[in-house]
């Protein structure tokens, strides 16, 4: 099942909304891929994670530590 519309899995409740956000995007497009839940919420949250270390520019002001 696609995530969408603040539509997202609990294990993503606790992070940031811009990480949430990039994540689910990652992981809906694993999904498409693989037709597995398990495997695109783990790789679209870890992906997401090393997209904003690798992007850090694009982490909005307020949510930066």
């Amino acid at each position: 099942m696609p995530w969408y519309n603040g539509d997202y899995p609990p294990s993503y409740k606790n992070q940031p909304k811009y990480l949430r956000d990039k994540a689910v995007e990652i992981a809906n497009e694993v999904l498409k891929t693989t037709h597995n839940e398990g495997e695109a919420i783990a790789t679209g949250l870890k992906q997401a994670r090393v997209h904003f270390e690798h992007h850090p520019d694009e982490v909005p002001e307020d949510q930066k530590e």
